[in-house]
């Protein structure tokens, strides 16, 4: 994986906290810094103090239902450089629809899209007035923006003090922002590889994107990397038969009567927003798409190219997949033609150099 995520927190950060009366008090606040030229200058020991200070959000306690039971949930979402010197938030709205729905699951007031979709481009907005947000580069173009800048945005629920087992009823949100790259090494492996290990179950929190959800996967991503793979896929917890989600994507295969498959959207899986983008840039080139239970067993016999797809990873194609032991090779271990397709329109709209025909990006 690339060095991608970083804790290079931009200045301003966003937050709102649930009122006894039901009102959330917002407050966008500054946190220390320097100009983004003088930060580049920093020994890297300034620079991880300033970090670790800018990364101290005042007010929030150490104790809570959040710390020490996981009971919090949180979105990813990025905003993209545009050749006219703006940047474009990708769909922001579903974000904002998403953590609405994962806040209620969890029982807690759920955050207003309409205040999501505000405090988003506002956070970002005051941190590019200062000059912290990544310039559009020409360069990109040469790669189809595979190695391109942008602005991550991670808003998070955090709940009040707390130490029994309880439900928030007065959680704050906050967003902070930071630069990321891409998520994916091109110069690593891209095999996947299925394992027993179960990420969710049917009646539980899958569907929510909550921050117990999360544990299971990253043990069993790093565990497959060190033998060698890009990503580990999960199947159902009843049979271990059918497909559900790679490590830290949504997954599809390509078969071979031409339908692009995906796993159906039950309470096991993340209604992913680059998953909804994908079906429907397939759907727009003629493509049959099918959202349905589909076998382990069928991938490793009809499927011709698979590729993973979320806000960090945009979408990564799957040069082999491994089964109890066998290797089936997808395109000869190359990026397929509807892959690299997918991708590339994608990327182009993200970036401004293919028509938004949809209205997705949202300009800051």
């Amino acid at each position: 994986m690339a060095a991608s995520f970083s804790l290079s927190l931009y200045p301003w950060i966003y937050l709102a906290k649930y009122t006894e009366g039901g009102v959330w008090l917002e407050e966008y606040r500054e946190q220390d810094h320097f100009s983004p030229a003088e930060e580049a200058e920093l020994s890297s020991e300034a620079r991880a103090d300033l970090m670790e200070r800018r990364n101290n959000f005042e007010g929030l306690p150490h104790v809570n239902y959040t710390t020490q039971y996981g009971m919090g949930c949180f979105e990813g979402l990025k905003a993209f450089p545009q050749r006219d010197g703006s940047l474009k938030l990708f769909r922001p709205d579903r974000n904002g629809e998403r953590m609405h729905r994962s806040m209620a699951g969890l029982e807690m007031p759920a955050f207003p899209v309409a205040m999501f979709l505000e405090a988003a481009i506002g956070t970002v907005r005051r941190n590019q007035e200062i000059g912290f947000a990544p310039a559009y580069d020409a360069a990109w173009e040469t790669d189809n923006f595979l190695t391109a800048q942008s602005v991550y945005l991670r808003p998070f629920s955090y709940s009040e003090p707390g130490i029994g087992l309880n439900l928030s009823a007065n959680p704050w949100v906050v967003i902070p922002t930071t630069p990321v790259g891409s998520y994916f090494d091109p110069d690593s492996s891209n095999k996947a590889i299925t394992t027993d290990k179960v990420r969710a179950t049917r009646g539980g929190t899958g569907w929510i994107k909550c921050d117990a959800n999360y544990v299971i996967p990253t043990l069993v991503k790093h565990a497959v990397q060190r033998q060698g793979y890009m990503e580990a896929i999960f199947l159902d917890a009843k049979t271990g038969t059918f497909v559900e989600e790679g490590s830290s994507s949504n997954i599809f295969f390509l078969l071979k009567n031409g339908t692009l498959v995906t796993p159906a959207l039950e309470d096991t899986i993340l209604p992913g927003i680059t998953r909804e983008t994908l079906l429907q840039l397939a759907r727009d080139r003629g493509v049959k798409t099918e959202e349905r239970r589909i076998s382990i067993d069928e991938v490793m016999s009809e499927a011709t190219e698979a590729f993973v797809s979320g806000t960090a990873a945009g979408l990564s194609y799957l040069e082999s997949i491994t089964h109890k032991g066998n290797e089936r090779e997808l395109n000869n271990g190359e990026m397929g033609e509807l892959t690299r397709d997918l991708l590339l329109e994608l990327k182009g709209i993200q970036y401004g150099s293919v028509e938004d025909r949809h209205g997705w990006m949202v300009p800051v």
